[in-house]
C-alpha cells in the first residue's frame, strides 16, 4: 500500500527550538514519519518577511536542520530539505499569487495582526503574500496531510480553495490536502508567564526552555520558574498555572502521569519539585543537544544531508510544475 504523504515546515528564525516547538510539533513529526511519506522543510524563504541578517539566517538554518535530525527526523525515513534549495517553491508561489483575490489575501488573520502591530509602512509585501507561498509549499508535493497547529487552519483552507479553483478552471492538477491538526498533547506555557504559551515572541528568553541551551542554563531557568502561593504540588490551571505547567513538562518528558507526580510530591515543597523537573528536562535534552552540536561540527555532512533531501524534493516538485505549466497553456 502506498504511504500517504505529509508535509510540514519550520522557520529558521531562532538559535534554538524551545520545548513548546518540540512537544507541540516536532515530536509528532517524528511519529508521523514511521507510517507516512514525510517531507519536512526548513522554510528559509518565509523567514525573509522580516529584517534579515544573512550570517544569522545561514547559522539558524543549519541549527534548525541539526536539531530536527537530533530530535529524531531520519533522512532514511523522511525527505528533509531547505525550501530555497528547490526553486519550484517560488515558481508555484507566483502562480498561487495570481490565483488569489486581494480581498481574500487581506482577510488572513496573521497578516492583519502583524501589520497592525508594525504599521503598513514597515510591513513587507512578502508578509502579505506568504500564505500563497505556503500554499505552493504544500501543493507542490501533492501532500495528503499537513501537520499544523490550530492557528494555521486558515492557511490550509486557503490552500484547499486555491487547489480546487485551479483544478476547476484548468483541469485536475493538485491533490486537495487535509489539515492534520496536531494532537493537543502537552500544552507548554512560558515558565515565567505561565498563562502565556511558550513562544519566541514573548520578548524574554527567561521563560523558554531551549534545546540548545546548556544544561546548567536550563536547570537555572526551571529553578527560577514562577510558582504560585502555597506549597501543594497539584494540577490546577486556574489557581496554580505555574505548578501545573511544570507538572505538564515533567509528565511529557518522564512519561509519568500528572496524578502519579502529584502523589510522588505530596507533602514536599516547591523547591524539591522544581529540582526534580530540572533534572528530568536536563537529562532528556542533554543527548539531543550533544547530537545537534556534533552534526554542526561537520557542516559539510549536514549540508550533504540537506542537498540529498532537496534532490528528492526537486524530483517530486518538477512533476507538479510541469503539469501546472502544461495545464495553464505555457509552452514547455
Amino acid at each position: 500500500m502506498t504511504r500517504k504523504r505529509v508535509l510540514s515546515g519550520i522557520q529558521p528564525t531562532s538559535d534554538s527550538f524551545h520545548l513548546g516547538n518540540y512537544l507541540g510539533a516536532v515530536k509528532q513529526w517524528v511519529e508521523l514519519q514511521e507510517e507516512h511519506d514525510a517531507f519536512y522543510c526548513i522554510v528559509d524563504l518565509h523567514a525573509l518577511t522580516v529584517e534579515t541578517d544573512p550570517t544569522l539566517l545561514r547559522k539558524r538554518t543549519l541549527v534548525s536542520a541539526a536539531q530536527l535530525l537530533a530530535l529524531g527526523i531520519s533522512p532514511e525515513k523522511s525527505t528533509l530539505f531547505v525550501q530555497s534549495h528547490v526553486p519550484a517553491h517560488n515558481q508555484l508561489g507566483w502562480i498561487m499569487e495570481c490565483l488569489t483575490g486581494f480581498g481574500e489575501a487581506s482577510r488572513m488573520t496573521q497578516f492583519k495582526d502583524k501589520s497592525q502591530k508594525s504599521g503598513t509602512d514597515t510591513t513587507r509585501v512578502g508578509l502579505f503574500t506568504y500564505p500563497m507561498l505556503m500554499s505552493a509549499d504544500i501543493l507542490l508535493y501533492q501532500a495528503h496531510y499537513v501537520p499544523v497547529g490550530e492557528d494555521q487552519r486558515q492557511h490550509i483552507e486557503l490552500t484547499r480553495d486555491l487547489a480546487e479553483r485551479f483544478n476547476t478552471k484548468y483541469g485536475q492538477t493538485f491533490r486537495i490536502p487535509e489539515g492534520y491538526i496536531l494532537k493537543e498533547g502537552a500544552k507548554i506555557y512560558d515558565i515565567q508567564e505561565p498563562t502565556s504559551k511558550m513562544s519566541k515572541s514573548s520578548g524574554s528568553g527567561s521563560g523558554l526552555i531551549e534545546i540548545m541551551d546548556t544544561p546548567e542554563a536550563n536547570a537555572k531557568k526551571i529553578k527560577s520558574a514562577v510558582t504560585d502561593t502555597g506549597r501543594e504540588v497539584k494540577f490546577d490551571l486556574a489557581q496554580k498555572p505555574g505548578i501545573s505547567n511544570l507538572l505538564t513538562i515533567h509528565s511529557a518528558l518522564s512519561g509519568k502521569s500528572v496524578s502519579e507526580l502529584e502523589a510522588e510530591f505530596e507533602g514536599k515543597g516547591y523547591g524539591d519539585f522544581k529540582s526534580a523537573v530540572a533534572e528530568v528536562v536536563v537529562e532528556y535534552l542533554r543527548p539531543i543537544r550533544a547530537r545537534a552540536l556534533e552534526l554542526l561540527e561537520d557542516e559539510k555532512h549536514l549540508i550533504d544531508i540537506l542537498h540529498d533531501g532537496a534532490q528528492k524534493a526537486k524530483e517530486v516538485a518538477a512533476l507538479t510544475i510541469s503539469d501546472t505549466y502544461k495545464n495553464l497553456g505555457m509552452v514547455l
